[in-house]
């Protein structure tokens, strides 16, 4: 399945472009868990207020979802990029 994160920075952000090269970092470490296959992150690359800002797929089985939402770096997403995100919409699909 694919997972896809599509996030909205809030007003805390002012150089979304420099929010990039950490958050590959950071889920770099979801390719050490079984049944995850590959990790894109993508960037908008038009930049209105009615877009959303960025897009994090993860390939992955299906089995694999619970162990990634109970991992150290799910939750230290969650933890340093909360506070940034305006809206978030998560989507599932094959």
């Amino acid at each position: 399945m694919r997972h896809h994160i599509i996030v909205k920075w809030n007003n805390l952000v002012n150089d979304k472009d420099s929010l990039i090269p950490d958050i590959e970092k950071l889920f770099s470490a979801a390719l050490e868990i079984k049944g995850i296959h590959s990790v894109e992150i993508h960037k908008n690359v038009i930049d209105r207020a009615n877009r959303y800002d960025l897009m994090i797929v993860l390939v992955m089985e299906k089995s694999a979802l619970e162990e990634y939402d109970n991992s150290v770096f799910h939750k230290e997403w969650k933890n340093t990029y909360s506070k940034y995100i305006e809206s978030k919409a998560i989507f599932d699909c094959d």
